[in-house]
């Protein structure tokens, strides 16, 4: 049983310190639904979300004794297990809260079982939004015992405009005519490109050791230590696989062989778990070639890292890596990035293709520089020449760093656009 006066001092704690925090608005839609489920990577801004509803909440008259936070990761609660929730709302009331407060739940993924609870508390028509670093918690079993009470909502790190608007760096149509603000936003996107945009990030002067430290507790902790891995130092290889060979197609046993080379004997269906702990952790996405084969679906895919500062400290020339990273999270954050994730594909039949939106029939190539190789030229161009005649395309795009130009063709015009325009979801004024 959890000391009732050690979680009333955890409540009161966190009463006096989410009031202190100075929250950045993050582009989450909840349609007002009152369940919600936030899932994404550690640190990655989900207790941001939930710290913003609960400021808003009392700026428009609620008081804390309608308002219970409890943070699942906090070392005081270490012992807490399932029969301890009901408790958690006894403390809430005893001191002086009301009985159905809303619930704000960060990190429930700690408790065994919490999804009983989460289903139980919602019946009884309790306000609850809860976050969870473990994409589990969407898989099909878990939404069924939950019976559709909660909406899933996925957290990314901060967007290039959740990013500007941290640093208050307005980008709007009339800011960016000035010469000045296109200057700042130019050098916000560099730094943003490289460093990607874990919130707790953004302030540091030296971003790489934070960082690092985030990537070793999803590495140990969020991997290894929750699938009771025992050769950690083959995992690390296969995620420095991962990140090197981002752009392409992954090969499990092509991967089992380097890594078996390399770092000790691994066989096939370890590699697969591997990458599946993984994507649980939320460390990276899976893309699905939209021309495979159904059997050929799961075992031939890309991957990308859900944060590009992530990537950058695991790459030693990262350049281009980071751009078509950058673009396919921007892809995730719009279309989602469900468990079958069945929205962003890439196509590979012959013909390469980045990315490739069937519902909006949009095709995507990602190159830094189109401009200074008449090869590199070729092929981008050459494939969104190409794709028509198998795949329906509406829009053709060519993402670079910084070029722009249009490129005319007998299927239309494929635009070639700066990825922070694109990012800023306008094309704005060179």
């Amino acid at each position: 049983m959890v000391d009732k006066l050690v979680l009333k001092q955890i409540i009161q704690n966190n009463r006096e310190e989410i009031g202190q925090y100075q929250i950045v608005h993050r582009d989450v839609r909840t349609d007002g639904f009152n369940c919600c489920i936030f899932v994404g990577v550690r640190r990655g801004g989900k207790s941001f979300v939930l710290y913003e509803k609960i400021q808003q909440m009392l700026r428009e008259g609620h008081s804390w004794n309608e308002i219970l936070y409890l943070n699942f990761e906090d070392d005081r609660l270490s012992g807490l297990d399932i029969n301890d929730m009901d408790t958690i709302l006894e403390c809430h009331m005893e001191m002086g809260g009301v009985a159905k407060p809303a619930l704000f739940l960060d990190e429930i993924q700690n408790i065994d079982g919490w999804e009983k609870f989460a289903r139980r508390v919602s019946d009884s028509k309790y306000m609850v939004w809860i976050t969870g670093s473990n994409a589990k918690m969407l898989s099909k079993e878990m939404m069924t015992t939950l019976g559709g009470r909660y909406i899933p909502i996925e957290i990314y790190p901060f967007s290039f405009t959740e990013y500007l608007r941290w640093a208050a760096i307005p980008f709007d149509d009339q800011s960016l005519l000035s010469t000045g603000a296109r200057v700042k936003l130019k050098q916000s996107y560099e730094e943003y490109f490289k460093w990607g945009g874990l919130p707790e990030s953004l302030g540091l002067p030296v971003k790489r050791n934070y960082i690092s430290s985030v990537y070793q507790k999803i590495y140990l902790g969020d991997i290894c230590t929750r699938n009771k891995i025992s050769n950690p130092n083959l995992l690390r290889l296969l995620i420095k696989k991962m990140a090197e060979g981002v752009k392409q197609p992954v090969s499990y046993t092509r991967l089992a062989q380097v890594l078996s080379s390399a770092g000790g004997k691994i066989t096939v269906p370890t590699t697969s778990s591997y990458i599946g702990y993984s994507e649980d952790a939320w460390l990276i996405l899976r893309l699905h070639n939209i021309a495979s084969a159904f059997a050929e679906k799961e075992t031939n895919c890309k991957y990308y890292f859900v944060d590009n500062g992530i990537l950058s400290i695991l790459l030693i020339d990262p350049e281009t890596t980071l751009l078509e990273n950058l673009v396919a999270l921007h892809l995730f954050r719009i279309y989602g990035h469900d468990p079958d994730n069945e929205r962003v594909f890439f196509y590979n039949n012959n013909v390469e293709v980045d990315f490739y939106i069937p519902e909006d029939e949009i095709a995507i190539q990602v190159s830094y520089s189109i401009s200074k190789d008449k090869e590199t030229w070729n092929r981008e161009v050459g494939a969104l020449q190409k794709l028509p005649k198998v795949l329906s395309c509406k829009k053709r795009l060519i993402l670079t760093y910084d070029e722009a130009q249009k490129i005319e063709d007998e299927n239309g015009t494929i635009e070639v656009i700066p990825c922070w325009k694109w990012l800023l979801g306008k094309i704005a004024n060179d």
